[in-house]
């Protein structure tokens, strides 16, 4: 069980008393102090109808270098415990980039709800992220002469994606070199000090594993459980990234070419994964050389990756594509700064900073379309749709890799075992790297299981602390219809 402020006061008052000459470090800012307001009050865009969430701001230092130097604020959420409560378990859903101030509310609406039963569950949005201290900055992106060759084509989009990353980090380089894993750790661990907490759990989801990694390895002592679902991988590399997401795209393809052939008497596509393959594959080429008006090879291609609960989807759309028909499409500006920021949930430019910042990675052009073209090569399905190494074309700083190490405090990874944005691969590796039990969910959905019925194994580890390593079932694939 959590210690409260007040009894970890009544437990060390002998002892600072026995060391009073000692300069004491600055006291902890205590919850109240905090201001806690319902966010549908202070924040602009907030959901109205939302009267649990509270909100309120920590400040802390832009660089922990220089801790009396520039400081910037960060917004906190907070959703309270319904029950005894226990504690509080931060939480991160991903990106990076993306704002956490829902994520209390998300998880409050879902089946790990639970965790309201024994802790407060807090949210925060990083540095560079909608209501925390950030950059306003334009991302529109290039359109480049539909005639250019495909090499042309990139080049232009990845210099015009430069030269937009150049004209934000010009707006303000201290903030944006503070765009890193360890630092927004640190802020993490500011959040804890402020909430009063001498420990917190944490339950990351996608780059919030990282984070969470990060914490774990600076801060061990002050976690008291921590939860990372759909796992990054142990060591940062864009072009890894990219690579490991086709191949684990490509065998997506296979099962989905299985799936149809389950099903030939509705789709006719063949009766076996390789007729399925040949036939797809086929009509792919067939409109990439003659192309009709809204469909190509490229619009092909696309349904080749759909997640599983879209299956039934994509393959209606393959066969109207293949019977001459238009397939369905599938399916602003970020500015101010604190509560009175437009929020869009999420930063692109923070996004590609921080993963810029942290992956030793080409910065040239024609590294990039190398690596891209072997990529292609071996994965001629899920090849050609790998972003992230193209992100830093041009970034103006070098980089500074990641380094976890294990730690002892309570760690359970959730890894899914068809998942291609975050494979099932990171999870074991990561693993290895930092320790801890490892749950298997049998899906595709990335982040997927706060939405399942084992979210309940999430609810009994920040109760009872006892990882486990079961497999749970993913929901199941819809049925197609006739």
């Amino acid at each position: 069980m959590i210690i409260t402020s007040m009894s970890r006061f009544r437990q060390f008052v002998p002892v600072v008393v026995a060391v009073m000459a000692v300069p004491l470090a600055p006291a902890v800012a205590s919850a109240q102090s905090l201001g806690w307001k319902p966010c549908a009050s202070i924040a602009k865009g907030w959901d109205a109808s939302d009267r649990r969430t509270e909100c309120a701001t920590v400040t802390v230092p832009l660089d922990y270098a220089d801790p009396g130097g520039r400081t910037i604020d960060l917004a906190v959420s907070r959703i309270r415990a319904t029950g005894e409560r226990r504690g509080a378990i931060v939480v991160n859903p991903g990106g990076p980039g993306q704002s956490g101030m829902r994520t209390p509310l998300n998880l409050a609406e879902s089946k790990a709800a639970g965790l309201l039963a024994h802790h407060d569950l807090i949210g925060f949005d990083p540095r560079g992220v909608d209501y925390s201290a950030s950059i306003p900055c334009d991302d529109d992106a290039a359109r480049p002469d539909p005639g250019l060759s495909e090499k042309d084509k990139a080049r232009i989009r990845a210099e015009h994606k430069a030269a937009s990353n150049a004209a934000c980090f010009a707006k303000d380089p201290a903030l944006v070199k503070s765009f890193t894993t360890p630092t927004i750790a640190r802020d993490v661990d500011r959040i804890r000090e402020a909430l009063g907490e001498e420990k917190i759990g944490y339950y990351g989801v996608s780059w919030g594993t990282a984070l969470g990694a990060e914490y774990r390895t600076l801060f061990d002592a002050h976690v008291d459980k921590m939860l990372l679902d759909s796992v990054m991988p142990p060591q940062l590399s864009v072009k890894t990234m990219d690579d490991d997401m086709a191949v684990a795209g490509e065998n997506t393809f296979r099962e989905f070419a299985a799936w149809i052939a389950r099903y030939d008497s509705v789709y006719h596509f063949g009766s076996t994964e390789p007729q399925v393959s040949h036939a797809l594959l086929r009509l792919r080429s067939e409109l990439a050389a003659h192309p009709r008006p809204g469909v190509d090879g490229d619009v092909v291609n696309q349904f080749f990756a759909y997640p599983r609960r879209q299956w039934v989807e994509a393959a209606g759309q393959l066969v109207a594509i293949r019977n001459g028909d238009t397939p369905s499409p599938p399916g602003g500006e970020h500015r101010g700064f604190g509560w009175d920021t437009e929020r869009t949930g999420y930063s692109t430019f923070q996004q590609t900073a921080l993963l810029c910042n942290e992956s030793p990675t080409p910065r040239d052009f024609a590294a990039v379309w190398r690596d891209h073209l072997d990529r292609v090569k071996a994965n001629p399905v899920a090849g050609k749709y790998g972003s992230y190494e193209q992100m830093c074309v041009g970034w103006p700083v070098s980089a500074t890799q990641w380094q976890f190490s294990a730690g002892k405090s309570p760690l359970q990874l959730v890894g899914h075992v068809y998942e291609p944005v975050t494979p099932i691969s990171w999870a074991i590796a990561m693993q290895h790297r930092i320790g801890g039990s490892l749950l298997t969910v049998e899906d595709d959905a990335h982040g997927s299981l706060s939405s399942l019925p084992c979210a309940a194994a999430a609810v009994t580890f920040f109760d009872t602390g006892q990882p486990t390593t079961q497999s749970c079932p993913g929901a199941p694939i819809p049925a197609p219809r006739p």
